[in-house]
């Protein structure tokens, strides 16, 4: 890990345990005690529901002949949300780690590689609607409202500024073979051979229709996760209408993607909920109840994950030890019996 990602990490943590101090631990952990076990589990169970919305995204997008079974899909995207969220790690890393459970999965490593990179990007642009959807919904509750200008502004500015974001991501994926090229090889040594990552990106890109499966796919998904906002305010006793919660949980997920360096947006989570529930008419830990909700809820879903990530990639390791072991010991045997002396018949 670099150092700013460190120190991110510790500024992210301190300014949550800090949040939590000036907002009183009584009240907080009160509300979170309101869920209860089997609150977390219902909420446990409602986000394991909507991963299958984007399970589904990802395996629309892809050409019908690199489509496998949608548990592969549906493992392999729980694999990457749960390394961006519970881990250290940048969202590029979860990005990775998808890419190489496929690949072990029998996909084409280009596809796998490029695959993740266009289904990144159908994210965004759904992404784009539902942040246009939260803004008009929140400018109704709080223009009139003193202090929220900046945030307004902000909003506005990342709405504009997201769709030639966008463009110049997907232009840079198509045209930028060289430097993706590398780059992919770099995390993927199997792509030396067959299908290129520049064309994998072309042919996911040639397809209007599957692009627009996977975007509307993702909007759901994002919808979904306003619906899991609605439930877990319900869990706490928080009294917040569905279409409020969409719209929080839009503005909360733009204030993430402000704050993508900070490794699972720690603290930067737990202030957008606390800042933005009030706004919405709702106590500040309500707001910070629900993100450490969302953070069990992302640990019981996320640990059993990565361990079947570990163990598939340990036992992918285990099969390929023999074969690398005996190529190279028959080798230095032939050799050493050639140089054994009397073993040479024509001297």
């Amino acid at each position: 890990m670099k150092w700013g990602v460190v120190l991110a990490l510790l500024a992210g943590v301190i300014a949550a345990i800090y949040l939590v101090w000036s907002i009183g631990f009584d009240p907080v952990f009160d509300a979170v005690s309101r869920a209860g076990f089997d609150g977390l589990a219902l909420l446990c169970l409602y986000s394991a529901v909507i991963f299958i919305t984007l399970a589904f995204a990802w395996y629309f997008l892809m050409p019908p002949s690199e489509r496998s079974s949608l548990w592969n899909f549906y493992i392999a995207r729980l694999v990457r949300d749960s390394i961006a969220e519970i881990s250290p790690f940048s969202p590029v890393g979860g990005m990775v780690a998808a890419a190489r459970l496929m690949i072990l999965k029998r996909m084409t490593p280009a596809y796998a590689a490029g695959s993740v990179a266009a289904d990144a990007t159908t994210e965004a642009m759904a992404q784009v609607v539902f942040l246009a959807f939260g803004l008009g919904m929140g400018l109704t509750h709080f223009r009139n409202i003193e202090g929220t200008g900046p945030l307004t502004v902000t909003m506005v500015a990342m709405l504009l500024l997201a769709v030639p974001g966008i463009a110049l991501l997907i232009f840079l994926q198509k045209r930028g073979a060289g430097f993706a090229e590398r780059l992919a090889r770099r995390f993927f040594p199997q792509m030396q051979q067959g299908v290129s990552f520049h064309q994998a990106i072309l042919d996911l890109y040639s397809s209007p229709s599957r692009l627009a499966a996977s975007t509307g796919w993702h909007l759901l998904a994002w919808i979904g996760a306003g619906g899991g906002t609605f439930l877990s305010f319900q869990l706490i006793g928080g009294d917040i209408s569905l279409l409020d919660a969409i719209a929080l949980e839009a503005l909360l997920c733009a204030l993430r993607s402000i704050a993508t360096p900070v490794p699972a947006a720690i603290g930067v989570q737990e202030w957008g909920y606390a800042m933005l529930a009030p706004l919405f008419g709702l106590p500040a830990e309500m707001g910070l109840a629900v993100s450490l909700l969302k953070r069990a809820r992302e640990i019981v879903l996320g640990v059993p994950a990565l361990l079947y990530w570990q163990a598939y990639e340990g036992r992918a390791v285990w099969r390929e030890a023999p074969s690398r072991s005996n190529g190279p010991a028959q080798t230095a045997s032939a050799a050493s019996l050639s140089e054994r002396p009397g073993d040479d018949r024509n001297v």
